[in-house]
């Protein structure tokens, strides 16, 4: 088997040293089938992917009427970084009638997809087999292509990461030091990481808060503030969460704690995480 690589942004190909059936081009595009995408381009989670690929070197089936047809089938797979499939592997077929004023006609097929919601950074595959159902040949291809997704650290384990104040509801630059004022309102925000999947990659998790003095005292306490759960074909391998307290005109100044519980309702799991803040 010979292999041997083509310098088209992120391509790949693998095929055997007698095939004729090659990748002409396998492109992304910022629509279906509009101007190509740079390869340095990075993708955000909800963003849409529009792919295309053309082939050259397949067979045509003998001249019957002055007409010859060509044949293929097509599949394809998309994972993310840690090879999980993103979504159903899809698959089609190209049948065309080739004339002779057809001599640069190259078969092509289309495909969009989803980046998920919640989809980790990192280098993403599409995986791509041609076969020429006429010459019998078959082509796999790859294409690389990066993905700017939120950090959350992995854990095997139910973890709240990332806890950090804002000023605002928005999810802004965070507050350093978090600092508020009697009769602001408190926000803060944080992800939910190393819950358990249920069937259908299900989820299920739930969170509470509770407001410590500096003297270790409870001063407000919220068991279940929120709770999420869903199922999808890709595993959401974070939950977003967002807590917001409104501070009494005349809450006491001085140094609290926020403290944040979780629970996976799946395994029973539960973890907590901290953040100091000051109310001037």
């Amino acid at each position: 088997m010979k292999q041997f690589s083509v310098l088209a942004g992120l391509l790949i190909v693998a095929t055997s040293s007698h095939a004729a059936l090659a990748v002409e081009r396998l492109a992304l595009h910022q629509f279906e089938d509009g101007p190509l995408m740079a390869p340095t381009h990075a993708f955000l989670p909800g963003e849409t992917v529009f792919f295309s690929c053309r082939v050259t070197g397949f067979k045509l089936t003998p001249e019957k009427n002055e007409q010859r047809s060509a044949a293929l089938s097509w599949k394809i797979r998309v994972t993310d970084p840690t090879g999980v499939a993103l979504l159903a592997d899809a698959s089609g077929r190209i049948a065309e009638q080739v004339f002779d004023q057809d001599k640069n006609w190259f078969p092509k097929f289309l495909h969009s997809f989803p980046v998920p919601p919640y989809a980790a950074g990192g280098a993403y595959k599409i995986d791509v087999t041609v076969k020429d159902e006429v010459g019998g040949e078959e082509l796999h291809a790859q294409l690389e292509f990066q993905v700017r997704g939120h950090v959350v650290e992995p854990s095997d384990s139910l973890a709240p990461r990332n806890l950090h104040f804002l000023k605002t509801e928005e999810d802004g630059p965070p507050l350093d030091p978090a600092v508020y004022h009697p009769g602001e309102t408190m926000w803060a925000r944080f992800d939910i990481t190393g819950y358990k999947f249920g069937d259908k990659n299900r989820y299920s998790v739930e969170y509470g808060l509770a407001v410590l003095r500096e003297s270790g005292e409870q001063v407000f306490a919220q068991p279940t503030a929120a709770a999420d759960s869903n199922e999808s074909f890709y595993p959401q391998r974070y939950v977003p969460g967002a807590v917001s307290l409104n501070l009494d005109p005349n809450v006491p100044k001085g140094v609290y704690t926020l403290v944040v519980t979780t629970e996976d309702k799946i395994s029973g799991q539960k973890a907590e995480v901290r953040g100091i803040f000051r109310i001037d």
